[in-house]
């Protein structure tokens, strides 16, 4: 029986996503003028207000109050009626160092022997379903806001936008896990004042249908154009007014969107935030690690659909344990134990390894932390980096190195396919 499957994504003005950025921008900061920091930053932002808490441990210092402000104004939020702006809000900081007993079991005299930051269980997912190995529903999701923040910024099209917002997708599945149709699209907007509360709801549904649609629509290949339909049912700022947003709306945390930032739903999760992070944080590297595993195994042929889990304990080199279930859709005649033994040949999921081999001591992260971590194109950018205490920095950076397709030669061998 055909069935129904949703995924959500949030905007770079959601509040939380606010957090996630400012978190990200201060780790970017602390790697770009010392590699080797440890940074665990966490921010909070509400009405006029955001506080930076965490632990850090760098040969580096920062203004990050000013790197705070940078990232609000550069999402959007630059007039005073937002009740929440980077020029006038109040940032408080509360960061200290990082704690040595978590520092003694992650240092190590060899960095070949560095631990695992943490304990826990990390998740890798990937899927033939898009060209990108990512889930649909999540991806289309994604486009709807990158699109709509596109149009936010131009300006012209729909220009009383502002910067939160929310867009969800349902899709129907075949028996054979197929997409058939886009069932629902749910989009809600911040926008500016109206003087007709019931003008302004047709005005936003007919722009969001006839203009952010299509164009999102455009930018899929053919197959997936198909599954748009004149059926769908589309709920558009469904509670009606939404000019209170953002963080004068709702308080904003970091690592409150851990779905949107991985596969939305699909696959698995083990609870582990990313943003703000350096890479000896397991939670954040090892997620990585196991999707570039996930999407590479797939890439090679080794199965439709592909769940990888490795675990850590704490200031452990070795993972604990390292699993793969390809949900029945295996093209090999060998077990997902026999799969997972092979896998844990051919990536070495020590964090070191990971850091290394993935390129995660650089400033790469402020580009993560909005429209999700995973199924994004692997680039290379210049990046500069300006303190009034270390000067001036400017570095060439390789950006989501753990969605290169460069295992899938390794792989078909290994697999003797």
């Amino acid at each position: 029986m055909p069935y129904l499957f949703t995924s959500e994504s949030v905007s770079e003005g959601h509040p939380d996503k606010i957090a996630d950025q400012i978190s990200d921008a201060l780790l970017d900061n602390f790697l770009a003028f010392d590699s080797d920091s440890k940074v665990a930053c966490e921010t909070l932002v509400t009405t006029g207000q955001v506080v930076l808490a965490g632990e850090v441990k760098s040969g580096t210092y920062l203004d990050v109050q000013n790197i705070a402000r940078e990232v609000i104004n550069r999402i959007g939020y630059t007039k005073g009626e937002y009740q929440f702006s980077g020029d006038s809000c109040g940032v408080i900081s509360l960061i200290h160092e990082q704690s040595q007993d978590i520092n003694q079991g992650v240092d190590r005299a060899s960095k070949e022997e560095q631990g695992a930051g943490d304990q826990g269980m990390m998740f890798g997912y990937a899927s033939k379903e898009t060209d990108n190995y990512m889930p649909l529903a999540l991806d289309i999701s994604h486009r709807i806001l990158e699109v709509l923040a596109d149009l936010r910024r131009e300006g012209k099209q729909i220009p009383y936008l502002r910067p939160d917002a929310k867009a969800q997708v349902t899709i129907e599945y075949s028996d054979n896990n197929v997409p058939q149709r886009i069932d629902t699209i749910v989009v809600s907007t911040q926008h500016d004042d109206f003087d007709d509360d019931d003008k302004m709801l047709a005005k936003i549904k007919q722009d969001i249908i006839e203009i952010l649609i299509p164009k999102v629509k455009s930018q899929f290949p053919s197959h997936v154009q198909d599954l748009f339909n004149e059926a769908i049912t589309y709920h558009i700022n469904p509670t009606g007014k939404f000019v209170i947003g953002g963080p004068h709306g709702d308080t904003g945390l970091t690592g409150r969107k851990i779905i949107v930032d991985t596969y939305g739903g699909k696959g698995a999760h083990g609870g582990g935030a990313f943003s703000g992070k350096d890479p000896s944080k397991v939670d954040r590297s090892a997620a990585y690690a196991a999707r570039h595993a996930a999407k590479n195994l797939v890439a090679a042929g080794v199965a439709d659909e592909i769940l990888v889990q490795v675990s850590y304990a704490i200031g452990v080199v070795e993972p604990t344990s390292i699993f793969v279930d390809t949900y029945g859709t295996s093209n090999l005649g060998l077990s997902d134990g026999e799969i997972a033994q092979k896998v844990s040949q051919l990536f070495d999921m020590k964090p070191y390894a990971i850091e290394t081999r993935l390129k995660l001591r650089n400033p790469i992260y402020q580009e993560t932390a909005a429209y999700g971590h995973m199924g994004k194109e692997p680039k290379m950018v210049t990046k500069v980096f300006e303190s009034p205490y270390n000067g001036r920095v400017e570095k060439e950076v390789e950006l989501f190195t753990w969605e290169k397709l460069d295992m899938v030669e390794e792989v078909k061998a290994a697999f003797n396919m």
